[in-house]
């Protein structure tokens, strides 16, 4: 069963030729709008706050707390490029984060033994993840839910409501801590898997058929496509990365709590349906995910430093959720209309022949 729809509607250079400079300038707006608006935005900002936004200060905190956001966003993109949804990559985390540490302070393990042990169970949670959708035939919406929650209070038993505090090693904790060119080492994470997905995505055979199952999975079955091994992959995919950003999570809080990770599904799936209005409007892809978080991450780092309240945050998500698939409905709207006008043109001439 298929919970989101894949198309995409970015227009094509057939589509542009001969158009007026600003009806092309329209078209291109739902490619482009988001970076456009992201790049204004951090103009802005720098200007009206010149003393704490546009600083290494700022640049570090931003990138070392959205990281985290955008491993996830990138995990929920996955499954979207088979027009699925994977909601377990907020769930999963708080599980993940708690293990990780807990493998390591009550268990004896030590810290790499503990990351493979995590992401294996992140693969695994894919795997039945998969299963539920694919072979049960049960909505992706309502499969991930509930995996999600069970995982949820699986989370709760685990720990019995308390934190999970011990002594973890310096290896560990430097996934986090460390740096790269004097930027936070987690932004790197963000761009090593961005580039590992982006040439699965659009330049091997998985990517096309991943998006041949979202667009249309009755046509990808007549055409060889085996859907449920690429769809429970897809899945899978999604677990090991949402096992991932777990352990990064837990490398920066140095302590397990299940009340901390639910707060990431938000922002994570907003950025990942950001990412289907821009770049490609209409078809989920890794630069839009990479964007749409970026410029939620850029707001609200602005808005923040205006001295907005606590709730300016769940705020600007939803708001700009909104405003991004308006734009994206307003370009399939014009894709509705363009194609027709020529062929009502042309079966006119031939009535009048």
């Amino acid at each position: 069963m298929e919970s989101i729809k894949s198309t995409a509607l970015e227009p094509t250079p057939r589509d542009l030729a001969g158009l007026p400079l600003l009806q092309r300038a329209a078209r291109l707006l739902p490619v482009y709008g988001l970076p456009i608006l992201t790049v204004s935005l951090l103009v802005l900002f720098s200007v009206l706050l010149p003393a704490t936004f546009p600083t290494m200060l700022n640049l570090r905190s931003v990138l070392g707390d959205k990281s985290i956001i955008c491993i996830l966003a990138l995990a929920a993109t996955v499954p979207m490029m088979a027009g699925r949804i994977d909601l377990t990559v907020g769930y999963g985390i708080v599980m993940w984060h708690v293990l990780a540490i807990s493998l390591q302070t009550h268990y004896g393990f030590g810290w790499l033994t503990a990351i493979l042990i995590v992401l294996a169970l992140g693969m695994m949670l894919g795997l039945i993840n998969g299963l539920l959708v694919e072979i049960a035939r049960i909505d992706s919406f309502i499969a991930t839910l509930g995996t999600g929650t069970v995982l949820y209070a699986l989370a709760l038993w685990h720990t019995g409501g308390r934190q999970v505090i011990g002594a973890l090693p310096a290896d560990f904790t430097m996934l986090y801590a460390s740096s790269l060119f004097g930027l936070p080492i987690a932004a790197f994470y963000v761009l090593a898997v961005s580039v590992v997905l982006w040439i699965v995505a659009d330049y091997l055979p998985i990517g096309r058929m991943l998006y041949a199952i979202g667009a249309n999975q009755r046509a990808a079955e007549l055409n060889g496509i085996r859907t449920h091994r690429f769809v429970i992959g897809a899945f899978v995919t999604s677990g090991l990365l949402g096992a991932f950003a777990g352990i990064v999570l837990a490398a920066k809080l140095r302590i397990g709590q299940a009340s901390v990770g639910l707060e990431f599904l938000l922002p994570a799936l907003v950025g990942a349906f950001l990412g289907s209005t821009t770049i490609r409007p209409g078809r989920v892809n890794v630069w839009g995910t990479v964007v749409g978080v970026t410029i939620l991450a850029v707001g609200i780092s602005g808005i923040q430093q205006f001295g907005g309240a606590f709730y300016v945050e769940p705020l600007f998500n939803g708001t700009t959720l909104l405003v991004a698939i308006g734009i994206a409905g307003y370009a399939q709207r014009r894709r509705a209309i363009g194609p027709t006008a020529p062929r009502q043109v042309q079966s006119n001439e031939k009535g009048g022949s």
